[in-house]
């Protein structure tokens, strides 16, 4: 018999076979076939990914990270969630800042990295255009975070949105209202998780310092204080 650990990892395992099989939006199946197609000159002689991606990392995670979507040259390259791209470079050096990776760098998926009591996935699996899915992409995604939820409720503490799109799907999947996004926002949900919300690491946050690192770090520093203080409690 499956110890409970084995079965969320069973569970998870299974769920993300799921997605890389999935072809629910027409819209997106094309966008990323036609990336592959065309690539860009720094990729030029890799091969892409171009599929759903799947969701990564600590299946007895106490962290679960919520992004927005693949990369077009990111993920949807590299076959793994915020890898390859300036977005994953900011999540994943913050991650080993704060204890939750084995390194700082998220490049392919066979560089070694390894993630401790944190879980990545997103709103949509696959890259959208000009990175903004649409209402029907975002709802046949909802069923795979969902279900990645509640496999994940027995170990999540805090549960981390990043960007608006990722915070109403959150919220959309649990009927949450009257909650307003904002960097560095902290909601009680049922008085046993903790949500924190932040702008999403894009460049066009970061290189116009509508995300500084000091402001994204924090989230971080902030999440393993609450984590840290459920243990011991």
């Amino acid at each position: 018999m499956l110890d409970e650990d084995d079965q969320s990892i069973k569970m998870l395992d299974k769920l993300n076979n799921k997605v890389v099989r999935c072809n629910l939006c027409p819209r997106l199946s094309k966008y990323i076939s036609d990336i592959k197609k065309s690539k860009t000159a720094r990729f030029i002689e890799e091969n892409y990914w171009a599929r759903p991606v799947p969701s990564f990392g600590d299946p007895k995670a106490k962290l679960l990270i919520i992004g927005l979507a693949p990369a077009a040259h990111g993920g949807n390259r590299t076959g793994r969630i915020f890898t390859g791209d300036s977005s994953g470079d900011w999540l994943i050096s913050a991650l080993f800042e704060t204890g939750f990776a084995n390194k700082p760098t998220s490049i392919s998926k066979n560089d070694g990295l390894t993630l401790s009591n944190v879980y990545l996935t997103a709103a949509v699996r696959c890259a959208p255009p000009l990175n903004k899915p649409n209402r029907d992409e975002i709802y046949n995604c909802s069923r795979y975070l969902y279900t990645e939820t509640r496999i994940l409720e027995n170990t999540t503490v805090v549960i981390m949105v990043l960007g608006k799109i990722a915070f109403d799907a959150y919220c959309n999947i649990y009927s949450i209202k009257g909650l307003a996004f904002g960097h560095n926002k902290i909601y009680s949900l049922n008085g046993d998780k903790t949500l924190i919300v932040s702008y999403h690491p894009s460049r066009r946050n970061t290189n116009t310092g509508t995300l500084t690192w000091q402001m994204w770090i924090k989230i971080f520093q902030t999440a393993k204080s609450i984590i840290d203080q459920k243990a011991r409690a």
